[in-house]
């Protein structure tokens, strides 16, 4: 949680029965806890004080209503450095067990609101105006954002705090949380739901503020107000950011189809033609790839910032077998664009690709289909020649980012051929342009280099190529989820 930026807040007015427990299984699930006491009249704040392991308690003199005492955590946690923050209610009808669940949607969906959505609520003992009020508020929602979401009532959330839009605007009370994912739909965040539990005691145990005629009637204000805002400001706002996503999908497509037509196809023929079948031709063929690539990424994808982190120092002088997970087409550019001293194992439909293929087959590059066996004594040469050799493991593109299972080519060709192991990391490419998308997204890349793994220190990965695999893949889910962690902290 703490490595993610996440926090939890927790409002409650007067809910001395509950608070104890709530906050107790709270701090089991996160160690940074922000109580926001709105004018407590009763022991709440005694209660939280005489715990061993006391919350952050924030105090409002008087009653300020839920969405004040949100605001108040809000700011703090932002002031305190947090990314995120989950919220849930102090009256028990939230099981704090249930923040795991927030955890992984977050780490799947950084950019995401989330969304608590209660189970069993059709079965759940509510008064006819609760089950009135969620569907009422259902409706509006669907009308106002175009989203719909099952349960727009749910307290439990994670809102990601960089991404809290209108929060100096945010009213006072209840309605506050039907504003905050409103106001997000509007600006682009994703709004995500995930299954939580729920806890409904007996109407006689229950403690609620809602006063059903009064804050009903400020919901129903606040409805007509976002519904005119959507109109004027949500659905435009809306459609030009669909249409700038659209604009820049097609300044990227022509970019490269004018690039390849007009410079790079001209200039590879050139070279291919004038430097014949040779070393020194091909030599220039790597040179002018990567300097194209690097160009590339520095100006041709707009809302896409690309980093790389050395740590060590690496420089690619010495041939190795260079790994890195595999998320979408544009991993390709980051790896061509760290050195020209590299040939890459490619699928049949990059080697025979009408449009570029001759400068992949030019360049070396081989395919994996032809089997490690068959290609060995071609890379055995290429490494005479100073050359790197950068296999994907996982053979496929990740749909989600996540890593799969590693096969056992890499291990098999640094183990022949006697090469150190040069582990890449590379994070975002996956969220800029998703296995099977067609749209291309504004997302950071970065990728990170690690430190050369000789072939004696692979011996502590195991002993054959199927244990190091396996050890390896292990390694890169341990250090992509620390790395995304990061960065994912960063950003939002």
């Amino acid at each position: 949680m703490r490595a993610r930026g996440i926090c939890v807040i927790i409002p409650t007015y007067n809910n001395a029965g509950s608070i104890v427990d709530v906050v107790t299984r709270t701090m089991a699930q996160c160690d940074d806890v922000i109580v926001v006491c709105d004018g407590c009249t009763d022991n709440t704040v005694e209660l939280l004080c005489g715990l061993e392991n006391c919350p952050v308690i924030l105090e409002h003199k008087a009653n300020e209503g839920k969405g004040k005492a949100l605001k108040t955590g809000f700011i703090y946690a932002r002031r305190a450095g947090f990314s995120y923050a989950i919220t849930l209610d102090a009256d028990g009808q939230h099981y704090p067990e249930d923040i795991a669940v927030m955890l992984e949607a977050n780490r799947r969906h950084p950019d995401a609101l989330v969304i608590g959505e209660r189970q069993g609520l059709e079965s759940a003992e509510r008064s006819a105006g609760s089950r009135f009020a969620n569907a009422f508020s259902r409706f509006w929602f669907v009308l106002q954002t175009w989203h719909n979401v099952r349960d727009t009532q749910s307290g439990y959330r994670l809102y990601p705090l960089k991404r809290l839009y209108g929060l100096p605007l945010l009213t006072s009370r209840y309605e506050a949380e039907l504003e905050l994912p409103v106001l997000a739909a509007w600006h682009g965040v994703r709004l995500e739901s995930v299954p939580v539990r729920v806890f409904y005691p007996s109407r006689e145990e229950r403690v609620s503020h809602f006063r059903p005629l009064a804050d009903f009637m400020r919901i129903f204000v606040l409805n007509c107000v976002l519904c005119i805002l959507a109109l004027v400001y949500g659905l435009p706002r809306t459609i030009l950011r669909c249409l700038f996503k659209v604009l820049r999908t097609l300044y990227v497509c022509v970019f490269y189809l004018l690039g390849m037509l007009l410079y790079v196809i001209p200039a590879s023929l050139f070279i291919r033609i004038s430097g014949g079948d040779t070393e020194e031709g091909r030599d220039r063929m790597h040179r002018f790839l990567n300097s194209v690539i690097k160009t590339l990424l520095r100006h041709g994808i707009p809302g896409v910032r690309y980093t790389c982190a050395n740590p060590s120092g690496e420089d690619f002088r010495t041939p190795s077998v260079i790994i890195c997970n595999h998320q979408s087409h544009f991993d390709l550019l980051p790896l061509l664009a760290l050195t020209d001293r590299m040939v890459v194992l490619t699928t049949d439909w990059v080697w025979n690709n009408p449009l570029y293929g001759f400068m992949i087959r030019y360049a070396d590059f081989l395919p994996v289909s032809s089997g490690y066996d068959t290609i060995l004594p071609r890379l055995k040469e290429l490494v005479a020649r100073g050359y790197s050799i950068a296999v994907y493991p996982e053979g496929t593109r990740s749909k989600d980012c996540s890593i799969g299972r590693f096969h056992q080519g890499a291990f098999h060709i640094a183990d022949t051929l006697g090469l150190d192991i040069i582990p890449l990391l590379l994070y975002g490419s996956g969220k800029v342009l998703p296995k099977h998308g067609r749209i291309i997204n504004s997302w950071n890349m970065h990728l990170e280099i690690g430190g050369r793994i000789s072939p004696e220190m692979m011996a502590e990965y195991g002993q054959s190529c199927r244990e190091r695999s396996s050890a390896m893949r292990k390694r890169y889910i341990r250090d992509y989820s620390s790395l995304a962690d990061r960065l994912d902290k960063e950003i939002f």
